[in-house]
């Protein structure tokens, strides 16, 4: 099939490109001419406005978004409604809050342009690997863009989900399930970083436990291939920063009453890892201080 790609970040790029691999036409925009380039360079056709892009395709139409959340995805989407025609679509492939995905499609149906809210997992290893595609539409729009879908996914990776807000919300609960994983891969392992008295061998551990443990997982292999002797780890900082879906999926669980302390206290704990100085610990020093004499450190010592 034939779409246009607006947005050629690291996963839009990637993604044109594997759709080119898997024998789809493809027309890109971005605003940088160097991102352009970069995949024309493999294939695909490149438009520098929106309204060239829109031009360069066939009915129905397929228009796929991935750019960042909020405002920018609203007014790409907005502004390649006026440039459609009834029955084509607009695929948001990015990490739109789902509630967003459906205000877009109340405002497209008037207009007879359909939306589809495609989550995307996989990351800058997805090209080789493919993309788990976590799609939210109407049967007769998924069906239009499902060939791009297989192509993006591996086998058994692409799922027509719902309807529309349904792809978001289920990438936003993904997301969050992310969380809680790193945090607990992170806190067992400075655990076990502190048990000085074994001497223990952690990219060995993170090595092992990839053959036959109940914790395997990709996120486990990534971690064996940041322990490896040479890959940098001494030189990163612990700075974790969040993406709006950590934080949406635990407004959700509250708004839904359902209880979420593990993605709950793994957000918190990013939040936590940005501070210089935190007010919190300070202040609890002090009280303990006040209440039992107990020693406190300044910027001059014990």
């Amino acid at each position: 099939m034939k779409l246009g790609m607006i947005g050629l970040g690291r996963m839009g790029a990637n993604m044109t490109r594997r759709l080119l691999e898997g024998g789809h036409q493809v027309v890109a925009f971005d605003l940088s001419e160097e991102a352009r380039a970069g995949v024309a360079a493999h294939g695909a056709a490149t438009a520098a406005t929106l309204p060239e892009l829109i031009a360069q395709l066939e009915a129905p139409r397929v228009a796929w978004v991935m750019v960042p959340a909020g405002a920018p995805t609203d007014e790409t989407i907005d502004t390649l409604a006026g440039l459609m025609s009834p029955g084509d679509v607009i695929v948001d492939g990015g990490n739109s809050f789902y509630k967003d995905g459906q205000a877009a499609a109340e405002r497209l149906a008037p207009k007879g342009v359909r939306f589809i809210d495609a989550g995307v997992s996989g990351g800058i290893w997805g090209l080789e690997n493919g993309y788990c595609m976590m799609v939210g539409g109407d049967k007769e729009a998924v069906a239009v863009v499902e060939p791009a879908f297989r192509t993006l996914a591996p086998p058994d990776g692409y799922a027509h989900v719902g309807p529309v807000g349904a792809g978001h919300y289920v990438k936003m609960v993904h997301n969050g399930i992310e969380y809680g994983m790193i945090q607990a891969y992170g806190e067992g392992f400075e655990l076990m970083h502190a048990a000085e008295e074994f001497d223990l061998d952690l990219h060995e551990i993170a090595s092992i436990w990839r053959y036959g443990s109940v914790v395997r997982s990709w996120l486990l292999e990534l971690a064996e291939l940041a322990l490896r002797e040479g890959a940098g780890f001494e030189d990163i900082r612990g700075v974790v920063a969040d993406s709006g879906e950590g934080r949406w999926t635990v407004e959700d669980a509250v708004q839904r009453a359902v209880p979420a302390p593990v993605i709950t206290a793994s957000l918190y704990a990013r939040f936590a890892s940005r501070q210089e100085e935190s007010y919190a610990a300070r202040l609890s020093a002090a009280l303990r201080n006040q209440f039992g004499g107990h020693a406190i450190v300044t910027e001059h010592g014990p």
